[in-house]
């Protein structure tokens, strides 16, 4: 149910809220992302630039054009690390916690609304 009920939150979150010169294809890319790194983040994978470049096949870039809307849609948060050569900076992405808060809040309730309906039964 969690993933069933992240999906169409960001699906909502993204079509809805549409940014200023962003196509449809881009809405679409930034929904299959987000997929990605939420099964990343359930496996517990950090979710550096070089990880997602691993995990998806794409190129550096491509996953950076596809990130950069999620964060400034306030659905990722980004920070900096050291990377694994412990020499420079590498991009960290994390699921907002606040859109993480928000599916929890939205399955608790359809979880109390599925048990009063079985209740009735």
């Amino acid at each position: 149910m969690h993933n069933i009920a992240f999906s169409a939150f960001i699906f909502q979150e993204i079509f809805d809220n549409p940014l200023e010169d962003e196509t449809p294809q881009s809405r679409l890319k930034q929904i299959g992302m987000m997929s990605i790194l939420y099964i990343m983040h359930q496996g517990h994978d950090t979710l550096t630039l070089s990880n997602i470049v691993e995990t998806t096949g794409l190129t550096r870039t491509g996953v950076t054009e596809t990130v950069d809307p999620l964060v400034r849609r306030g659905l990722l948060t980004e920070s900096f690390v050291k990377n694994s050569m412990g020499r420079g900076k590498a991009r960290r992405f994390e699921i907002a916690p606040a859109i993480l808060e928000k599916i929890r809040i939205f399955q608790g309730s359809h979880a109390r609304a599925d048990d009063a309906v079985e209740t009735k039964s």
